[in-house]
């Protein structure tokens, strides 16, 4: 087995592992809040989402959606050597131009949704873009410069919103439903997952996830993010303009959260943005995700279903007796687990070495 393989054993050990603690914390979880409904809870977390059969898997592709592109995101910038901690910002910014588009635009005809995606796309790009610019050109942080874009865009769309008459919805505290021609076509796949959410998105997902891989893997222009990112000065004394490729591998990463955003909020499922001051859940997970798949494109793609399986069985956790606050400790406690895999693979490579003599 080659170098590159072995490390890919390595990686997906790692991860495998980290599920498997994760899911037997959240049996202790369960045995110690209602240890005779445990065992049943516990397999429910297990095959929940089958419980409605199609339906079921439709709503684990729907909730996989946007935590997919947002931890591609994440790893997309970890691939290049800087930490995009600002996904919330990015995916709130990327939604409200998406419901802007999705409100606003009617007079784009069939083609509102396209437009409205292609401005999330855009919105989180510019915001990925801030941090970029801070970081090559003035040396500032990108974690620091991520968290303060992240709250500026939390509050700047509350502000928006709240104070538009034509995006407001002031009975509900949050913005108005979008048109109908902006709603994400479902492409078919009602018919394959009947009454859930899921809609073209997960295509759209999927897309980015295949395209990411080509960029990373398959171009020069790949090969110059992640040098730029790994070792700057290197890359500049090998001629890459690092500065340019700092800037845009943060723009992409932006721009990815935002077309999350996007595609959340424009699914048809009744998705708003509520004039609350909490940043966007699915940003967070994001890292998660990241974490999880080890950065590598594939790996975030099978990480996010892997969540969003265990998120939709987790709601069936109140049919035995558990309250709707322990269904979310135990997820978060599984994703939370997940971040542990960068730091077993680390220990299982330097235990490797040193059994192998330190080759």
């Amino acid at each position: 087995m080659n170098e590159a393989k072995h490390k890919n054993m390595v990686g997906l050990l790692s991860s495998i592992f980290a599920i498997v603690v994760g899911l037997l914390f959240g049996f202790i979880v369960l045995l110690a809040s209602n240890p005779t409904q445990a065992v049943p809870g516990f397999f429910t977390i297990l095959t929940g989402s089958f419980t409605h059969g199609l339906k079921g898997i439709g709503q684990v592709f729907y909730y996989a959606t946007p935590i997919i592109l947002t931890g591609l995101s994440v790893g997309f910038a970890f691939k290049t050597g800087l930490f995009n901690i600002g996904t919330p910002g990015q995916f709130i910014v990327g939604a409200f131009a998406a419901i802007v588009v999705g409100i606003r635009g009617d007079f784009l005809g069939s083609a509102q949704w396209v437009v409205a995606v292609l401005a999330s796309i855009a919105a989180g790009a510019l915001w990925g873009l801030v941090p970029g610019v801070l970081n090559a050109y003035f040396n500032v942080n990108v974690v620091i410069a991520c968290i303060m874009m992240n709250y500026i865009g939390m509050y700047l769309i509350n502000f928006i919103v709240k104070g538009s008459k034509t995006l407001f919805d002031s009975l509900r505290n949050q913005s108005l439903s979008v048109d109908k021609a902006a709603e994400i076509p479902k492409m078919g796949l009602n018919l394959l997952f009947p009454e859930s959410s899921i809609n073209g998105g997960f295509f759209i997902a999927i897309l980015a996830v295949v395209l990411i891989h080509f960029i990373l893997n398959k171009t020069a222009f790949g090969f110059e993010l992640k040098a730029a990112g790994f070792n700057r000065d290197a890359s500049k004394y090998a001629g890459m303009n690092e500065k340019r490729n700092i800037i845009l591998s943060m723009a992409i990463a932006g721009a990815l959260a935002g077309l999350a955003g996007g595609l959340l909020y424009l699914a048809g499922s009744g998705k708003h943005i509520e004039i609350v001051d909490v940043l966007a859940s699915e940003g967070f997970t994001g890292i998660s995700v990241a974490l999880l798949g080890l950065s590598s494109p594939l790996g975030i793609l099978l990480a996010g279903l892997f969540i969003a399986y265990i998120t939709a069985g987790g709601f069936y956790l109140q049919l035995f007796e558990f309250s709707t606050e322990i269904i979310d400790i135990i997820v978060a406690v599984i994703i939370y687990f997940s971040a542990f895999a960068l730091i077993i693979k680390t220990f299982i490579e330097r235990f490797d070495k040193k059994r192998n003599g330190g080759k």
